[in-house]
């Protein structure tokens, strides 16, 4: 990890987390200490990442095997690794973006059942040596990431999810984020937004405040 290369920041968490609002809080941290930032999203960041991504989310798509949703999101990865993330990193920039390869382990393992080993099969095949510097997991109990979900009063595919489905997901990225420390930070997400982003904060600071100051 170095400024020539860049920094590569994901935020991931269960539907309801917040990363919306928070993920703002990152940008506005890098391009603080004059980083030029990309953000960007998964499945999304390109014209057929964002095509692919309306397919995975639509309400209609119900039908979809777990199979074939595993392998429409490494699709749109591989496409968003080769047109935004490795370009942006080459050029010295930040790149943020919401989601990456965890989301696979939490969702379609962890969520759907599919064999841990097909992803990580898939990972190694779409991204190499590519790994985020740093993932902010923002946390927050089931019952609450659902509440958000209903009060924001927009729904998709994922949302319609059950509760037994939602607790497999956050017991994933909870298991993520205990096997690699070092990666991943938990961020307690069950607070008032300015607790939060301090938290973040502080996170980003620990990690990269000596980078950005040279």
């Amino acid at each position: 990890m170095n400024q020539t290369h860049g920094i590569f920041i994901s935020v991931e968490g269960s539907d309801g987390a917040g990363k919306g609002s928070n993920i703002e809080v990152v940008r506005e941290w890098f391009e603080s200490h004059s980083r030029e930032v990309v953000l960007t999203r998964e499945p999304g960041g390109t014209p057929l990442g964002e095509k692919l991504r309306c397919l995975l989310l639509d309400n209609d798509s119900a039908s979809v095997s777990p199979m074939a949703e595993l392998l429409l999101m490494f699709a749109a990865r591989a496409q968003h690794i080769e047109d935004v993330i490795q370009p942006a990193l080459s050029e010295g920039r930040v790149v943020i973006s919401d989601r990456f390869t965890d989301a696979s382990f939490a969702y379609q393992s962890g969520g759907r059942g599919l064999e841990i080993n097909q992803v990580e099969q898939l990972k190694k095949l779409v991204q190499k040596e590519l790994q985020p510097d740093l993932t902010l997991l923002l946390d927050v109990p089931v019952d609450v990431g659902l509440a958000r979900v209903v009060n924001r009063g927009e729904s998709d595919r994922f949302d319609a999810e059950s509760l037994d489905f939602r607790t497999r997901v956050r017991e994933s990225y909870l298991q993520l984020a205990k096997n690699e420390p070092d990666r991943i930070v938990i961020i307690n997400a069950d607070r008032i937004l300015k607790s939060v982003q301090q938290e973040i904060v502080v996170a980003l600071e620990t990690r990269f405040l000596d980078l950005v100051s040279k």
